[in-house]
């Protein structure tokens, strides 16, 4: 039995402009015991299936289970199985931490667990914060509480909406390690996130949604050896770049990122970049990573190469 399962799950909104479909017919599972990444761009329905899993929001058609409860007709078997962090920074102005993570867990009915209260604070650096007012707390130590508050009742599906946007550099770290210990204890963990590097590191396994729909299913190991080339990475003294590299380049700043599969095309490139007058500094030759392959993926000519 898969931990969650997503079956043939449709969500249809009406708006002026007539009904607007987040998710078109999304199917796949996730077993027991997976670290699952579930990546998109925005707009393409993840907080939408997210908020479908979680009972917030009522699918058009199909169905999802957790450990085979159905979040509709089992609600509360479902939902007591899964703890969610969401995107947004809610919290009670009226408590301190500690009272507030007592006051979730007896949402589900869970007494005299203190001592597990004790640890979430001290895994997620918020021991010291125990007896402060919610309010007193910056984004970063309130997106620890989302945290400890999904983690209270010790669920076995763990489900993480974009929990380390906006957050320190500490924080992800200090989160990760404590994920990752109760992946290894058994949990199963589905992750949304925009960071691709924790998605490449974290996860066995991503799904990847556009418009709604499921392009890309596959273990992340995979996805990575699927990769068409590797990539050259170097600095140019110009922000623009020759007309040659018109949707091939990916330009941050100064620095560009070109496909290359092989030592002829990286000599091509080069040659156009001196022939343009422009200075290269820093040249690199890297091994495409899930950010490349996210952005393959996505492209127009991925879409048209799955559907012939």
């Amino acid at each position: 039995m898969p931990a969650i399962s997503f079956q043939s799950v449709t969500k249809t909104f009406a708006s002026a402009r007539g009904p607007l479909t987040a998710l078109d017919d999304v199917s796949f599972d996730i077993q027991e015991g997976e670290f699952f990444g579930l990546l998109g761009p925005n707009g393409a329905g993840k907080t939408t299936l997210i908020s479908i899993l979680a009972g917030l929001v009522r699918a058009s058609s199909g169905r999802v289970t957790v450990h085979g409860h159905d979040v509709q007709t089992d609600f509360a078997k479902a939902r007591r199985q899964l703890g969610v962090v969401p995107q947004e920074l809610v919290f009670d102005p009226f408590f301190n931490v500690r009272e507030a993570l007592r006051i979730q867990s007896g949402y589900f009915g869970v007494k005299n667990n203190e001592a597990w209260i004790t640890e979430l604070l001290e895994s997620l650096g918020l021991a010291d914060k125990a007896n402060a007012n919610m309010r007193q707390l910056s984004g970063g130590m309130k997106r620890r509480v989302l945290v400890a508050q999904a983690l209270v009742h010790k669920p076995p599906v763990i489900v993480l909406d974009e929990p380390t946007a906006g957050v320190d550099v500490e924080l992800r770290q200090t989160l990760w390690q404590f994920i990752a210990r109760l992946n290894r204890e058994g949990h199963t963990v589905l992750l949304t996130t925009h960071y691709l590097e924790e998605a490449e590191a974290l996860c066995g396994r991503i799904a990847m949604l556009k418009t709604g729909r499921v392009v890309a299913l596959e273990r992340t190991s995979d996805l990575l050896k699927a990769a068409s080339s590797n990539v050259l990475r170097f600095k140019v003294n110009s922000h623009h770049l020759p007309r040659e590299f018109e949707g091939k380049a990916r330009m941050t700043g100064r620095i560009v990122q070109l496909p290359a599969h092989d030592a002829h095309e990286i000599e091509q490139y080069l040659a156009v970049i001196r022939q343009a007058g422009l200075r290269v500094e820093d040249v690199e030759i890297r091994k495409a990573d899930l950010e490349d392959v996210f952005l393959d993926v996505m492209s127009a000519e991925y879409a048209e190469k799955v559907a012939a």
